[in-house]
């Protein structure tokens, strides 16, 4: 039976070198929407706001555009890059594959204590108003349940697949569809719940249908706009 070290899932991996925390703190102001799409990234402007050294930024902006979390733009400039949406609903279909798959792997050796765990912090978040409710709680919890049951499936290679795709598609959180919230925390629940029955299948409809969801709540705001 495979247990789960959350706060280690929570914290992720320590980076000690300055490029390295460079990226860590670039990487996520664009996931919290604190650097939106669009934006340009200025080396100078960067590495004051950071107080280090431009040389480490220049190395992390370099990463980041490797990565495809940034792109160049007019004049070469480099700018935070945003998906397209076509892009973003052909990660969703694989990372409902793959999600789906984890889980049901993940039903037979995530831990029960673990499973108490997430769903604790899922209950705290449906209990927390939302004028005390902050971006950053919100993705430490979805990181914590998606990755960690992705974890849970005791394969590597798919762990990181599923934690690359969430990353990419994370422009389109609840800032986009804030209706989702709720829903979404109650389809967690149903997740963990298939999770503790050990029931595989189930556990990886209820993941599939809960990707599903996401999907169609993008399409249903992108006709409004």
């Amino acid at each position: 039976m495979q247990t789960l070290d959350i706060d280690r899932i929570l914290q992720g991996t320590r980076i000690r070198s300055l490029s390295g925390q460079a990226y860590q703190q670039l990487f996520e102001m664009i996931q919290l929407g604190r650097l939106p799409a669009g934006t340009l990234l200025q080396e100078r402007n960067l590495a004051e706001a950071l107080d280090i050294s431009r040389t480490p930024v220049r190395e992390a902006l370099s990463r980041l555009e490797h990565e495809g979390f940034a792109v160049r733009v007019a004049r070469g400039q480099l700018a935070v890059k945003a998906p397209s949406v076509h892009e973003y609903m052909e990660i969703l279909r694989v990372r409902a594959l793959l999600e789906g798959e984890s889980a049901g792997h993940a039903a037979q050796r995530l831990a029960i204590e673990a499973i108490d765990v997430l769903v604790q912090q899922v209950t705290t978040l449906l209990e927390t108003s939302e004028e005390a409710r902050t971006s950053e709680q919100l993705h430490r919890v979805d990181d914590a349940l998606h990755n960690g049951i992705a974890l849970a499936s005791d394969n590597r290679l798919l762990a990181r697949m599923v934690a690359d795709l969430r990353l990419k598609t994370r422009v389109f959180d609840l800032a986009q569809v804030p209706e989702r919230f709720e829903p979404g925390c109650h389809e967690h629940l149903a997740i963990l719940e298939q999770l503790r029955a050990r029931d595989s299948q189930g556990a990886r409809e209820a993941m599939e249908a809960h990707i599903d969801n996401v999907r169609r709540s993008i399409i249903n705001r992108l006709a409004y706009i």
